[in-house]
C-alpha cells in the first residue's frame, strides 16, 4: 500500500458520507457505513490497481456496505403509517389535470450530458434527493444510482413491485420539478 494511502482515501469522507446519508437517513448509520468502507479500503488496499478512481472505487466497496445495512434494516417491521406517508398524492396531482395530462409542461432539458456534469446542476439535484421522503429517495437511489433490478429493492423495501414503481415514478416527477423550480427556472 502506497504511503499516505491512508489520507487520499479518507480525503473523500465527505462525498460518502453524502452519498450514505441519501441512502440509509440515518446519521449514525451512514457513518458506520463510510467508516466500515475505510476499514475495507484499507484492508484490500494492496488491490486497488488505479484503473479507476480512487473514489469511484470507494463509492463501489460504499454500495455493499449501504446495501448491507439495508438487507439487515429490512428485516425489520416497517409500520403502515410510515410508508403511507411515503405515498401521499396530493403534491403530484396538482400537476396534472383531470386527463392525466400536464397542467404545464415541463420545459425540455437542452442537452442532458452537459448539464449533468455542472456542478450547480449536482448540488441542486442533492438537495432535491433531499427532499424526497426518506423511503422514496432510498428507491431511487438504489435503481438509478446502484443499479439494482426491482425484485432485490421490494425485498429490500418490504414493498411490492406496483409500490415500488410509484415510489419510482414519484421520485422522478419530483425531482424534475424541483431542479426545475430551482436550477432550470435560475437560469432563464
Amino acid at each position: 500500500m502506497p504511503d499516505g494511502f491512508a489520507a487520499e482515501v479518507y480525503a473523500h469522507r465527505a462525498d460518502l458520507l453524502r452519498i450514505a446519508w441519501l441512502q440509509l437517513r440515518d446519521e449514525h448509520l451512514a457513518e458506520d457505513v463510510v467508516q466500515e468502507t475505510f476499514l475495507a479500503a484499507l484492508k484490500s488496499g494492496q488491490s486497488f490497481a488505479g484503473r479507476s478512481k480512487l473514489k469511484t472505487w470507494l463509492i463501489g466497496i460504499l454500495k455493499f456496505k449501504i446495501v448491507d445495512a439495508l438487507r439487515s434494516r429490512a428485516r425489520d417491521p416497517i409500520a403502515i403509517s410510515h410508508m403511507e406517508k411515503e405515498v401521499d398524492v396530493q403534491d403530484m396531482d396538482a400537476l396534472f389535470d383531470e386527463q392525466g395530462l400536464w397542467r404545464s409542461r415541463p420545459r425540455g432539458w437542452d442537452d442532458p450530458a452537459f448539464i449533468a456534469g455542472q456542478q450547480d446542476f449536482l448540488r441542486i439535484m442533492d438537495l432535491c434527493l433531499e427532499k424526497l421522503p426518506p423511503d422514496t429517495a432510498r428507491v431511487f437511489i438504489l435503481r438509478e444510482l446502484f443499479e439494482m433490478e426491482s425484485e432485490e429493492i421490494c425485498g429490500i423495501a418490504s414493498i411490492s413491485p406496483n409500490h415500488l414503481g410509484v415510489l419510482l415514478y414519484r421520485a422522478r416527477m419530483s425531482l424534475r420539478r424541483c431542479v426545475e423550480i430551482n436550477w432550470l427556472s435560475a437560469m432563464s
